[in-house]
């Protein structure tokens, strides 16, 4: 295994001086295959040691090449240097969709290649089921996570196991909508009338399907073509990293946007649209064909540890919590609820008036704020 190429193929190869833009293929630590896309600072000559990587979380149905994550990413390259990258099941990376619990293992990787090109600050910075997966990945990768005995150890995930704790479901807070549904509801972050939009995707917890529809593979995820968009896995370099726990995935910030605070939350018609598209053959169908997001259809046997659980466990990791007051998916009682659990002296919470949601919404002096603070907490 060398460093050779454009590709690091071992976590121990040592950082070198990044001065271009650079794609290439992340394996997480249970074997699937992620597409990444690294942009530099801006500042010439910055050695990656002294810089802040910023690595992006998109949402549901949003990808590496969506124009929304573009734009978010664009606005925070004029600052600093970016990760961006596809979560499972969504755009050129392989696997099926588990809608914010397995995806940690994703951001994972492409936090752990930021510090392998140099970086030695890193803030993970999630909008909508990424903003779910920032703060669910801090909590079990973090340096607090291994005294709270209801997380279940990760290498649990290598037999399928769910990314967080119990063996009991999390029971819907007061006021939401019951759930009619054959399988879970999930917390998720819709798009329109029609059902999820490309890019600003539902944060939502996949429920038990009846069974896969057409066009889903059966049986476990794999990275074969079948799991991946036409034509298989994607091209280009081998994988960045061998399997196993992803060294140095640990964030040194964490900025979670739009996100829910609990699983199971049907409380918006958005809301419910996307637990159609999730639990139901048909709406997986619509996902997979008409929006390129393939949905894992076993969904869950066991519920991830969920964001307002993981919320406490990040300290003193600082993190921030930012909200719209017209974000039509979640209500303030979400970000809320996820401030009151977390840590006072390192977290801070932002509802912003006016914004909508996710990095749809973002507007650039929304995300250049998010960039500074980023910077002054790292």
């Amino acid at each position: 295994m060398t460093c050779a190429g454009g590709t690091e193929s071992a976590p121990r190869c040592p950082p070198a001086t990044v001065t271009r833009e650079r794609r290439t293929t992340l394996l997480t630590d249970d074997g699937v295959p992620i597409e990444a896309r690294y942009e530099p600072s801006p500042t010439p000559g910055a050695e990656p040691s002294g810089t802040l990587a910023l690595v992006l979380g998109h949402g549901f149905t949003g990808s590496l090449e969506r124009p929304a994550l573009r734009r978010v990413a664009s606005a925070f390259r004029q600052r600093t240097a970016v990760i961006t990258f596809s979560f499972r099941g969504h755009g050129r990376s392989g696997g099926r969709s588990t809608v914010g619990d397995r995806e940690v293992l994703d951001l994972a990787a492409a936090v752990a290649w930021a510090r392998r090109l140099g970086h030695r600050r890193v803030a993970t910075v999630g909008f909508s089921m990424g903003g779910s997966v920032v703060i669910r990945q801090a909590a079990l990768y973090g340096t607090g996570h291994g005294a709270n005995e209801e997380i279940r150890p990760m290498q649990d995930v290598h037999n399928g196991g769910r990314t967080g704790r119990s063996q009991r479901r999390t029971a819907p807070a007061p006021g939401d909508a019951p759930d009619t549904a054959s399988g879970p509801a999930l917390d998720a972050v819709p798009g329109p009338a029609s059902g999820p939009a490309p890019g600003s995707g539902p944060d939502a917890v996949p429920g038990p399907a009846s069974g896969p529809a057409p066009g889903d593979a059966p049986g476990p995820a794999s990275n074969t073509a079948s799991d991946t968009t036409p034509g298989g896995p994607p091209p280009g370099p081998a994988p960045d990293a061998a399997p196993g726990r992803a060294p140095d995935a640990a964030p040194d910030a964490v900025i979670a946007v739009s996100a829910p605070a609990r699983w199971y939350y049907r409380g918006t018609a958005p809301m419910r649209r996307v637990h159609w598209a999730v639990t139901r053959p048909a709406g997986r169908l619509v996902s997979r064909y008409g929006l390129r997001t393939r949905i894992d259809p076993r969904g869950w046997g066991v519920d991830p540890l969920p964001p307002v659980a993981a919320a406490p466990l990040i300290a003193p990791t600082p993190l921030l919590i930012v909200h719209g007051d017209r974000d039509p998916y979640f209500p303030l009682d979400h970000p809320r609820m996820l401030a009151s659990a977390a840590d006072p002296s390192s977290t801070e919470l932002w509802i912003e008036p006016g914004f909508g949601h996710a990095e749809t919404a973002a507007s650039p002096a929304l995300l250049t704020r998010i960039a500074d603070w980023a910077a002054a907490h790292t």
